[in-house]
Parts: C-alpha cells; sequence; structure tokens
C-alpha cells in the first residue's frame, strides 16, 4: 500500500513531500514554504471525514495532522448506554461532540483542512455547517457494522458532494476486498472504495490522495 502512496502523490506533488509529512522534524522546520513567503497563497482546501459511530474519524484526522488537531471529545456516560452501541469497540471511553479539525500539507501549494463529523444520529443536525464549502468527503466504515455509515453515504449522494469509501481495518477482524464491500454497501462504480488503517499516517495520506484526486475528476473546474 506503501508504494501506491508515492505513485499517487507524484500526482499532486513529489515523493519528499509526502517523506517530510511522515517525519517528524523541530517545530522550526514544520513552517512551510508558504507560510514563510507572504507573497505565496496556496491552495486551501476543505475534506469532511465522516462516517459511524467509533469507526476511526478521530484517529485518522489526529494521524495525518501536521499541527495539534482540535478535538471535542467528551467522556461517555451511562446516559448514552441506550444509543450508543460499543459492542464492537468495548474499549471506547469518550465521543466527539462536536467535531475534529486537522491540517496537512500535501504539497507547496495544496493545503487540507479535514473536519471530522461526529457519528451518532443526535449530532446530525451539524453535518451541513460541516461539510458547507468541502471539495469532498471520506466515508469511513467498519465491516462489523456496515449499516452505520449508511446515513453518511445517503446524505453526500443526495447533496451531491464527492466522496470516497474507506474501510478502517481493525484487528481481529476479517479481511474484505473491496470489491465485496462495494456490493454490500451497493455503492456506484466510479466512487473509488479501499482498505486502509487509520492509524498509520502514511495509509491515512493514500485516502486523502484518492478523495483529493476523485474530486477534481468529478468537479475538475
Amino acid at each position: 500500500m506503501d508504494s501506491v502512496v508515492s505513485d499517487a502523490t507524484a500526482s499532486v506533488g513529489n515523493v519528499s513531500t509526502v517523506s517530510a509529512l511522515v517525519g517528524t522534524a523541530d517545530p522550526d522546520e514544520n513552517l512551510q514554504s508558504w507560510q514563510q513567503d507572504r507573497t505565496r497563497a496556496p491552495v486551501a482546501t476543505k475534506i469532511v471525514v465522516a462516517g459511524g459511530f467509533g469507526v476511526g474519524k478521530t484517529t485518522l484526522v489526529t494521524a495525518v495532522s501536521e499541527i495539534t488537531p482540535l478535538q471535542t471529545e467528551a467522556l461517555m456516560t451511562q446516559a448514552s448506554e441506550d444509543t450508543d452501541d460499543l459492542t464492537a469497540t468495548p474499549g471506547k471511553t469518550s465521543t466527539t461532540v462536536a467535531m475534529d479539525f486537522g491540517r496537512i500539507t500535501l504539497d507547496d501549494d495544496l493545503v487540507l483542512y479535514l473536519f471530522g463529523t461526529p457519528g451518532q444520529q443526535r449530532f446530525w443536525f451539524m453535518w451541513d455547517d460541516l461539510t458547507r464549502g468541502a471539495i469532498g468527503a471520506v466515508v469511513l466504515a467498519d465491516t462489523r457494522r456496515l449499516k452505520d455509515c449508511f446515513p453518511a453515504l445517503d446524505y453526500f449522494e443526495s447533496c451531491g458532494l464527492p466522496y470516497v469509501v474507506a474501510v478502517n481495518h481493525f484487528d481481529g477482524t476479517e479481511s474484505f476486498e473491496p470489491e465485496d464491500v462495494r456490493e454490500a454497501l451497493t455503492i456506484p462504480a466510479h466512487i473509488p472504495v479501499m482498505i486502509m488503517d487509520a492509524r498509520r499516517r502514511i495509509s491515512a495520506i493514500e485516502t486523502l490522495l484518492a478523495l483529493v484526486g476523485h474530486a477534481l475528476d468529478v468537479t475538475p473546474e
């Protein structure tokens, strides 16, 4: 999968760009060229990361963000026991109640701002505001509970926002091919479907690159 990232990155920037993203540096060295040159204005794009409860949205944003991500996590209480199913994620103790926010520079002239949506139905009223101005969305899915991503799929289909489906593979779960997931979710043939690990930065970057490429194909202007 890592080799795919290198190949895909060649169309957006150069391989050294992703190498720099994956590595660590001193705070002063984290400054991008566009941040030091006031005459340059990068293309800033907004991307939404959506999906069901506990599917890995916060993990993805945290894994790729080059800045300290903004998180609005709240401890889970007994009041949510009847609505938040922890069967697949028994160790989860907190949940996003507003949004996650992070930033990643894919090239000198391309900056992605990531907005993670809350997954529970009681927070869906925020989705319109979070998706306004976005170029596309990543819909995360968990094969143990595929039905949880249907609301996000329906939402982006209805509003016409380009999206890709990324299956977040959890340890100890059965592996499926992307085409099996496509068939199970009845995803149209032109929508990219991929298997990824939200904890791995290189895997998450590959997903974002796939979305950027798909959004350009669908809305090249």
